[in-house]
């Protein structure tokens, strides 16, 4: 199976395309960010992290989409801003025939370092060590979209909500 995992924000998305396959070997099959400059019109910054997720659909053929939640930030215009950039990414999914999966922070953490309340670090070098990947990547949100590819490789439906 293909999973696309996504790290979402307005500024910077991460994603992370891994493979599994019937033993549970996971390979990274690409990642990266998208960007999005700030001096740009919201509608132009989401109009590109619509085709970008649209253009990686388009070239790894994932079968589903896995996405981190919306953590619940004091700054409220920080977390309108990812709830912006999630909607678009589902949407790409939706357009795609994608089943869309969520996976909070905590499962996520929990799935791949075995500690809701990893820190960052750990989540990172868990990330490099369960992909065989010479490095951790970067920046953190690359790690945490193949993180939640991770996480849904290896729970599946069990802990996803389905959207």
């Amino acid at each position: 199976m293909i999973i696309l995992g996504i790290d979402p924000g307005t500024a910077l998305t991460g994603y992370g395309i891994i493979r599994t396959d019937s033993r549970g070997k996971l390979t990274a099959l690409g990642y990266g960010t998208i960007r999005t400059p700030a001096n740009q019109r919201i509608d132009v910054r989401l109009t590109k992290i619509y085709q970008a997720v649209n253009q990686l659909i388009a070239e790894f053929k994932p079968e589903c989409l896995a996405i981190e939640q919306l953590f619940f930030n004091r700054n409220i215009s920080s977390a309108l801003a990812v709830g912006h950039a999630r909607g678009v990414v589902i949407l790409a999914a939706a357009h795609n025939n994608l089943t869309t999966y969520e996976y909070t922070p905590l499962q996520v953490k929990q799935s791949v370092t075995g500690l809701g309340r990893a820190p960052k670090a750990q989540v990172g070098y868990m990330v490099r060590v369960l992909l065989n990947l010479p490095e951790v990547p970067k920046p953190d949100d690359v790690a945490d979209a193949l993180a939640v590819s991770i996480c849904h490789a290896h729970n599946g439906q069990g802990w996803g909500d389905y959207l």
